[in-house]
């Protein structure tokens, strides 16, 4: 392949985006570099503090449970407020918390802040990827998530290599990194990003029509949240069983680590190619294909005798996750009310948390009464189940409905989905009427579009601000 294709795959992958979309994506690179604390925690709390293992699975459960519990309010948050008071207020909050642990000493203290840092971090989450799609044209979203997406993988591949050499020096040096550079995700917030949350028509009514209890009974969107639930459930053996398995079956951390890297080298490698092949796919046959090939990359790890199968099994499951990452969170988007985005991206994002406390539980459960093998044998049944489930639920969706929707597509989305939240009336076709009106807010109102891909490379030093 010549360098002349090479740049204008590059520069069709990253032109075309909004000012304002490279700031959070900036601002979400950043802050997934300086994250350290979740890579080190474990090691902090037993080998530098002496606690027991035990109580560093508590301490972890417990900013687990603080993203589940947030996860919500930040969504109704990025709605009343706004998305960038939410991130404002999550990311200074995140700092000072981060920074509280690592001084305070006393166990009921450290598990207090930590479960305050879970709450914090995980609370703008939800104002990301709602103002993520304000700002970007529903043709482009897939695209923009995938490129978020690779921001977040790109980070945390950093900051892991990093943590083990700052633990070294001080453990202590890594929480106010991470404090330091979550400040600097503020002040971009601060400086770069204007307030995208559409304006209000009857701001009342249209509140009430979007509130928390609509989410709930909105069946079709809580059956992708359900869908969603089983899929993440999977996808967390990657952190939580297959190190317990690979332990159990005699291999070392090292082993363990020279596997599970393969996940982030082809993420990094693979995310951005792969997403200029899927945009233009239809996600029904993405979201379901995905979802079982999850399942049976875990699967396959029943058949794994060594470091190199068992790397070969993360790099069929991590093709799923590139595909269905980016996907989900698109399907989520489209099927979201323009006002209460915020809302549904937290009710969104309250599954991947779940997920994440339910997944430990489950996996050590399973192993100790039945065995590895029976693991990665539900693995392979829940995302089946999964597929299916997509399968059913999709059918509901218009025909014809490729991976990046836009214009006339996008209409036949929102007729779908109109009626689903009670109240919504013309809110529905709000997203329908974007074909042409986006563009108009993303230039007008939020400024003019990056029209070359020099403009992400100089901000380019992930702020999810959740996953």
């Amino acid at each position: 392949m010549s360098v002349a294709v090479l740049r204008r795959a590059a520069r069709e992958t990253l032109s075309g985006l909004p000012r304002e979309f490279w700031w959070l994506w900036t601002s979400t690179l950043v802050n997934r570099l300086g994250g350290f604390v979740a890579t080190f925690m474990a090691l902090y709390l037993t080998l530098d503090r002496g606690y027991s293992a035990s109580y560093a699975g508590l301490v972890a459960s417990l900013l687990g449970l603080g993203g589940v519990v947030s996860s919500l309010g930040g969504g109704v948050m990025a709605d009343r407020l706004g998305r960038r008071p939410t991130l404002l207020v999550a990311q200074t909050s995140t700092a000072a918390s981060v920074a509280l642990l690592g001084f305070v000493e006393h166990p009921v203290a450290i598990a207090g802040v930590a479960f305050l840092v879970g709450m914090a971090s995980n609370a703008s989450r939800p104002a990301v990827q709602a103002m993520m799609a304000d700002i970007v044209r529903p043709e482009d979203r897939v695209r923009a998530f995938s490129l978020n997406y690779w921001a977040i993988n790109l980070g945390f591949a950093v900051s892991s290599l990093a943590a083990g050499f700052i633990a070294e020096v001080s453990y202590r040096a890594g929480f106010l990194l991470e404090a330091g550079m979550t400040l600097v995700c503020a002040v971009v917030v601060f400086l770069k990003l204007p307030e995208s949350r559409p304006e209000r028509e009857e701001k009342a009514v249209r509140e009430d029509s979007v509130g928390l209890g609509a989410v709930v009974r909105d069946g079709r969107f809580m059956s992708v949240v359900g869908l969603s639930f089983l899929v993440a459930l999977v996808f967390q053996q990657g952190a939580v069983g297959l190190p317990v398995a690979m332990g159990a079956a005699g291999f070392t951390p090292a082993d363990y680590g020279m596997a599970i890297a393969v996940n982030g080298v082809l993420i990094v490698a693979l995310q951005i190619p792969v997403t200029r092949f899927i945009e233009h796919r239809d996600p029904r046959r993405l979201l379901v294909v995905s979802s079982v090939l999850a399942g049976y990359g875990f699967g396959l790890t029943a058949f794994a005798g060594s470091v190199g199968v068992f790397a070969l099994t993360v790099c069929v499951w991590t093709l799923a996750e590139i595909v269905n990452a980016p996907t989900q969170t698109g399907l989520v988007v489209r099927l979201s009310p323009t006002h209460g985005r915020g809302r549904y991206q937290g009710m969104y994002t309250l599954s991947w948390a779940v997920a994440s406390l339910v997944a430990p539980v489950m996996s050590g459960f399973v192993i100790d009464r039945f065995g590895a093998e029976w693991l990665w044998g539900m693995c392979a049944v829940v995302g089946t189940a999964a597929g299916v489930g997509y399968a059913v639920l999709m059918r509901r969706l218009p025909g014809g409905i490729e991976g990046q929707v836009g214009g006339r597509a996008e209409d036949k989305v929102d007729d779908w989905a109109e009626g689903k939240v009670e109240g919504r009336g013309e809110g529905s076709r709000g997203e329908g009427s974007r074909g042409e009106g986006r563009g108009e807010v993303s230039e007008t109102v939020l400024g003019e579009k990056a029209g070359a891909a020099a403009e992400p490379a100089a901000g380019a030093v992930r702020a999810a601000g959740a996953v």
